[in-house]
């Protein structure tokens, strides 16, 4: 697939208990609750959302760019309502090396629920599977334990440190990168998500 397949939009990509879809202007409402959280982006390269003008921009950002080709970023909603709780995110998709860097929120009142340890592996099926991709990065902050625990649980390995890469609400960031190959094994990601 290239990113001419998702001009007229993105597949659903289902788990047991996951859908991840479409953002649409629905969801704004839910993208806000969840990008204007001081904790949930903590360490992202980029400050909170102040209001909701921002969620739509946001929104509107996502969709230009999944209609480039530049990004592609689902919803997470649980299976039955379809309420966004969080996004997974293939960026930067360099379809000449077949590469992509992956992302991920999730809302502050489902942290430690395991969405994201069935989202995750299902997104990276999705990369490897169908976009025939051979390798996905992650940039992510050193002080955030629970994001490199989850990269690690699907096999990512460090390859870099870089030292004082972000400015962010007047604050220096460091940034971990972690890589993930196609051909990597153990294959976590290939295993059946948890029901």
């Amino acid at each position: 697939m290239t990113q001419r397949d998702f001009a007229a939009g993105l597949p659903s990509i289902e788990t047991a208990n996951l859908v991840l879809r479409q953002i649409t202007d629905a969801d704004v409402p839910a993208l806000f609750t969840v990008f204007s959280n001081a904790e949930v982006v903590r360490y992202w390269s980029s400050p909170a959302l102040a209001d909701l003008a921002g969620a739509r921009a946001l929104a509107n950002h996502i969709d230009e760019s999944r209609r480039s080709g530049e990004l592609l970023q689902w919803a997470v909603t649980r299976r039955g309502e379809d309420r966004l709780i969080g996004t997974c995110t293939l960026a930067r998709i360099d379809h000449a090396n077949r590469r992509a860097e992956i992302g991920y929120a999730l809302a502050r009142d489902q942290w430690g629920l395991g969405v994201m340890r069935e989202a995750l592996p299902a997104l990276l099926r999705f990369a490897f599977a169908t976009l025939g991709l051979h390798r996905i990065e992650a940039d992510v902050d050193p002080r955030n334990v629970a994001s490199i625990r989850s990269l690690e649980r699907l096999g990512f390995r460090l390859e870099g440190h870089l030292r004082e890469r972000y400015f962010v609400a007047d604050e220096v960031q460091d940034s971990f990168i972690y890589g993930l190959l196609s051909t990597d094994t153990p294959r976590t990601w290939d295993d059946p998500p948890p029901t």
